[in-house]
Order: C-alpha cells, then sequence, then structure tokens
C-alpha cells in the first residue's frame, strides 16, 4: 500500500514535528511516526466501508420511498443495482473488512451517519447515476465500473467528507489522495475470485520498507549535527538560519540516503524528494534543494563517500 515515497513524506512530517517540540522524545516520536502511518490504512478501512454503508442507505431510502402515500410507479417498484451491485455485495461480506472495523473501531457511519446522506444525496443529482438504475441486469463488470466511478466523481471531491475527515484526524488530511489512489487501484483489480485477497492490501510492500522508515528517521535526527555540517558552505547565497525548516530537513534526509541506504539510487533520491518538496515547501524550493543534492552528490563522490550497491544506483 505504502509506496517509499510516502514513507518519506511520513518521516518528513515526524522529524518536523520532533524539531519543533519543546520536549523532543526520541522514542515518543517514534511512536508517532508509526501511528501517523497506521492511520493510513485506518482511513483506507472507512472508506471502504462508506461505500457499504451507501449501499445500505440506499436501501432504507428505497424501502422509505416505496411507502409512500402517493408514491410514484418508478418509487413503489425500484430499481435494485445499486442495492443488489455486486462488488457492493463482496465487500460487505468481506469478514477481514468486517474484523479490522470491528477491532479499530471504525465504524464511523453509525454515528455519523449525516454524512453518508449528503454524499448519497450528490449520487442522486448524477445522470449517470440514473442511467446506471435503468440497466435491468448489470454484469460485474458494470458493477465495478459504477462503482469506481462513484467513488472517483462523488466521493473522493465532496467538501464536507473532506472537512469531515479533517476534524476526526489530522494526519488524514495528507493521507487522503494517497488512500483514493490505492483504493481505485485496488477496486480495478477485484474479481469474484480475488475479493478475499485484494481487497486489504498490506500496509508495507516487505519489511524493508518498515526497517527503512525506522532507519531513515534515526539517522536524521541522531546525526543531525553532522548533517547540518555537510551543508554549510553548499549555500553560498544563504545562511543556514535562513532556510526553510522544511527545505533543511529534505536535504538532510537526502544526504542520509546518499551515504547510508546503498540500494538507493542516487537519481532516485533526488527525484523523490524534489517531488517532496513541491508539495510541502516553498514554489522556488526544488530549484534550490536541486542545486544543492547534485553539489553534495559530486562532492561525495570525489570523496568516495557514496557506496552504492548494484548497477545503474549512482
Amino acid at each position: 500500500m505504502l509506496t517509499r515515497r510516502h514513507i518519506r513524506v511520513k518521516v518528513l512530517q515526524s522529524i518536523y514535528a520532533f524539531n519543533q517540540s519543546d520536549h523532543q522524545d526520541l522514542d515518543k516520536q517514534e511512536k508517532f511516526l508509526w501511528y501517523s502511518i497506521d492511520q493510513m490504512l485506518d482511513l483506507y478501512l472507512l472508506m471502504l466501508q462508506l461505500l457499504v454503508a451507501l449501499k445500505e442507505h440506499a436501501a432504507v431510502y428505497m424501502e422509505i420511498s416505496q411507502q409512500k402515500h402517493l408514491a410514484t410507479a418508478t418509487e413503489k417498484n425500484p430499481s435494485r443495482a445499486f442495492v443488489d451491485n455486486q462488488l457492493l455485495e463482496l465487500i460487505s461480506k468481506n469478514p477481514f473488512l468486517a474484523q479490522a472495523i470491528k477491532n479499530k473501531k471504525l465504524n464511523y457511519w453509525k454515528d455519523d451517519d449525516e454524512y453518508v446522506r449528503i454524499i448519497f444525496k450528490s449520487l442522486l443529482e448524477q445522470d449517470w447515476y440514473v442511467t446506471y438504475l435503468g440497466n435491468v441486469d448489470t454484469t460485474f463488470a458494470d458493477d465495478k465500473n459504477f462503482v469506481i466511478r462513484l467513488y472517483k466523481e462523488v466521493i473522493a471531491p465532496n467538501d464536507k467528507l473532506y472537512e469531515y475527515l479533517e476534524d476526526r484526524r489530522l494526519t488524514w488530511i495528507d493521507d487522503f489522495p494517497i488512500v483514493n489512489t490505492v483504493l481505485i487501484k485496488v477496486l480495478s483489480k477485484i474479481s469474484k475470485k480475488n475479493s478475499g485477497a485484494t481487497l486489504i492490501p498490506e500496509l508495507y510492500k516487505n519489511e524493508e520498507d518498515r526497517d527503512y522508515a525506522l532507519q531513515l528517521f534515526r539517522k536524521v535526527i541522531l546525526n543531525n549535527e553532522k548533517l547540518s555540517k555537510e551543508i554549510e558552505g553548499k549555500t553560498p547565497n544563504w545562511d543556514t538560519e535562513r532556510i526553510a525548516e522544511i527545505d533543511m530537513i529534505i536535504l538532510k534526509m537526502g544526504i542520509s540516503e546518499f551515504l547510508n541506504f546503498p540500494s538507493i539510487p542516487v537519481r532516485a533520491t533526488i527525484n523523490e524528494y524534489l517531488e517532496i518538496s513541491k508539495e510541502y515547501s516553498t514554489p522556488k524550493s526544488s530549484l534550490f534543494i536541486n542545486g544543492i543534492l547534485d553539489k553534495l552528490v559530486k562532492d561525495f563522490s570525489e570523496a568516495n563517500k557514496i557506496k552504492k550497491i548494484g548497477r545503474g544506483l549512482t
């Protein structure tokens, strides 16, 4: 589920929080790092549960409409395309999802069902939803395409949902775009046969990625003064005190990867931190960071400090 870039962002945020703390506690900050990363899986599970909640809400809405005193012909005999959606049925009956929601106490949509109603109301306004309901007999592919469109065009862009998530857990705001991307990919790959194994991905690709997160965090925190000295003199037009805090952390993370992670190519490190700086720092930061990291790579290479393992890693 997590890519190396996601891990780098989480480490960046944790280092920043550590630096801003009045009482710096390495163990406490490491726990926050793991907590922050785990929140991403919680959000993913919550969004899956939201799809199920919408399906259940649609069933209730259909029953209420049927009981109207002056119900229309359509309301008396409504389409069951949405409430019988085959993909949503697989998700709702997935035992791993149900157990995870229970264990983590994440079934927010029962207490905060007004947000389910808000999203369902937005769905009712979509012309393509009416078209979908008009289908007499949908295939699994039809149902899957509908759910993906529902998520992309109704759930993900919903401002009220965004505000709700921000209020529930602040870390979810940065996680939301990542989770949306992962969820769409998972939904696209699901079939009737593989839903049990596919629906809930592992948080880390492998144990190496989890270790990478911890080691990167520690290498920057524990070698802070050494890393600062590496940067001194490489910024002729800037005093180190004038460099933005986020930029300084990014530079230190980049240096740490150059010197301490032999399996990560130099160019991959530079490219990743340039992209991160574009999103989390100032508009001109990427150019500044690119120049400093390029100069550092040249100096480290000449001093034979960079030791990379494998072909094409420099």
